[in-house]
């Protein structure tokens, strides 16, 4: 069973909830008073980050991997689906940041002006991102959190929105070229979408009941076990060091239930040491059965 690590989660998103708090209000400050709609659209994008945060703190309350009457297989799940919420966060600050360039270029802006205290607070709001999103990264691998890894990669896509709008800035003003600002809205959209594409691939998995382990495999590492005679009918789901749930049918060579119980046992044993944190169900036969199926296959 996989071990609860929501209080470990909630820490780190309330520590970076407070740190992405400061980032927009800071990108909203130099934003307004330079004039850059880039930087305001950018402030929205780090709105997201904050909306995760709360969004992330919400699911962890509902995802624990205790099973319960109404949830036997726990509640893990919402913990994808509250990923998949951040792919969707991060489709909305794309379209945002593309909407904004686009109205620019038809309607023109102010132009823009900012000063060297403006870029020195810009550079700090950079490294504080930096800092959030090579934590959060690290935490979410240490305590094994989707919530956490995918709200880094959020991040991490508004160190390159954050790298794009000042690179702008500077642009402006060192030699006054104004359209810079517009410019690199595009390539940080894509950059957006990006993230939230992986973060999408990342969970659908979980979500749908893909295959988690491919079948061959759980029936070479059963097949090494003492007392198996053959396992077939194998599938599983989940993901590999989340949580992976197995059932198989087990031919073994054993005429008691109590010697049996022990192959099953070490059977189990072998896998969780392979696959863990791993739930197996196991449907044992006797050793006059015969079956080459491995897997599940339509056609027979």
């Amino acid at each position: 069973m996989k071990s609860d690590n929501r209080s470990d989660v909630r820490r780190v998103l309330i520590i970076t909830l407070f740190l992405n708090v400061l980032v927009m209000g800071l990108k909203v400050f130099v934003g307004w008073s330079t004039g850059s709609l880039s930087l305001v659209a950018d402030a929205a994008h780090s709105l997201t980050d904050s909306a995760n945060n709360i969004l992330g703190l919400v699911t962890t309350r509902l995802s624990s991997p205790e099973p319960d009457r109404d949830h036997p297989y726990g509640h893990q799940k919402f913990e994808a689906i509250g990923a998949l919420g951040i792919a969707a966060f991060l489709g909305i600050a794309c379209f945002t940041i593309l909407e904004g360039a686009i109205d620019r270029l038809i309607k023109g802006s102010q132009p823009v002006t900012i000063s060297a205290p403006e870029l020195w607070i810009l550079l700090i709001v950079l490294g504080v991102n930096i800092f959030v999103a090579f934590y959060e990264r690290a935490e979410g691998r240490r305590v094994g959190s989707p919530i956490l890894i995918a709200d880094a990669q959020h991040t991490m896509s508004d160190i390159w929105v954050t790298i794009s709008v000042l690179a702008g800035l500077i642009g402006i003003w060192v030699w006054n070229i104004q359209w810079l600002d517009v410019a690199l809205a595009f390539p940080v959209a894509l950059l957006v979408i990006s993230s939230g594409w992986s973060v999408l691939r990342a969970n659908l998995p979980w979500l749908v009941d893909e295959m988690a382990i491919a079948p061959e495999a759980i029936h070479e590492a059963v097949m090494q076990v003492p007392g198996v005679l053959n396992c077939h009918n194998i599938a599983s789901r989940g993901l590999v060091g989340r949580q992976v749930f197995m059932e198989m049918h087990l031919i073994v060579a054993a005429n008691d239930v109590e010697t049996a119980h022990k192959i099953t046992e070490a059977v189990e044993g072998r896998l969780e040491e392979l696959f863990g944190p791993a739930r197996i169900n196991i449907h044992v036969e006797p050793p006059s059965y015969q079956e080459q199926q491995i897997t599940y296959d339509p056609k027979h």
